[in-house]
């Protein structure tokens, strides 16, 4: 095992290692098991705390649902933050055609299902997080879910006659992407997470549709952070993304953490957790 691969392991281990945390309230934005949002109360401050809508990922593959992202959004609801953590539909739980991991995502379900859920997120929140306010919103993603938040920041800019339109931009206060799939190039390119991205589209045409770095500019405050060690999701894609925003005249921030992977970004007991948290703050404050 090379060095790379060893960090990488080890991340992952400690990443996971925490067990899941219960939230506050469960409630549905559809009918589909999947079409749910966790909400988690802001622990130890007064007066409305900003809300953090949080989308995990895992390669928008069946086996990693929103789970594993529960010890950071506690983490995040610690650190004085209302916290939505949301599920969505993701690709079949088998593999498919001789392929060795089950398939990534769904069209345009994982689509359908990150829309309606954000579309009804003020009415959701205003029943389970009293304490929130929904006018300093900062979403946030990683990995796939990372993709995710960009594109959902991105509706306005998709072409009218896409299901998914806003005919004005999310009032949000900003998106935080962590380690995001955001160039579907680049990442086809490389190959991250064995393919997954031509998996996601399903068919030929629908990028213009969904990916991020073609959704621009979005007259939205976003940072991007990145660990420069990331195997899994290399910082070239994120690079990118920001790239191909600053030639559409949009500034992204960009926060490169040296000695730092793909999961310690979500790790609760990790210093990058806390970096990602003062990311969300200086967009919620």
């Amino acid at each position: 095992m090379t060095d790379s691969a060893a960090r990488d392991a080890a991340e992952e281990a400690s990443a996971f290692s925490h067990p899941p945390v219960d939230p506050d309230a469960t409630l549905a934005y559809g009918e589909h098991p999947d079409q749910v949002v966790d909400f988690y109360a802001p622990k130890g401050v007064e007066g409305p705390a900003p809300l953090v809508v949080a989308l995990h990922g895992g390669a928008w593959r069946a086996p990693y649902d929103r789970r594993h992202l529960t010890p950071f959004a506690d983490f995040l609801a610690r650190s004085g933050f209302a916290v939505a953590n949301v599920e969505y539909r993701r690709g079949s739980s088998l593999p498919h055609q001789g392929a060795k991991a089950p398939v990534a995502g769904r069209w345009p379900e994982t689509f359908d299902d990150v829309a309606a859920a954000l579309d009804a997120l003020p009415a959701l929140v205003r029943r389970a997080l009293p304490g929130a306010d929904p006018r300093r919103t900062v979403v946030v993603g990683h990995s796939a879910g990372g993709h995710l938040a960009l594109w959902a920041s991105s509706r306005h800019v998709l072409p009218p006659d896409s299901p998914w339109f806003l005919p004005s931009p999310p009032s949000w206060r900003g998106v935080v992407a962590l380690a995001p799939i955001a160039d579907f190039a680049s990442a086809t390119e490389l190959g991250v997470c064995g393919g997954a991205v031509g998996e996601l589209l399903g068919g030929a045409g629908v990028a213009a549709w969904a990916d991020p770095s073609l959704l621009l500019p979005t007259g939205i405050a976003t940072t991007v952070v990145q660990g420069r060690e990331d195997v899994m999701v290399p910082r070239a894609v994120a690079e990118a993304y920001v790239d191909a925003a600053a030639k559409e005249g949009e500034t992204v921030g960009w926060t490169l953490l040296e000695e730092v992977g793909h999961f310690p970004l979500i790790d609760p007991s990790a210093d990058a957790c806390a970096v990602v948290a003062e990311e969300i703050a200086q967009l919620a404050w």
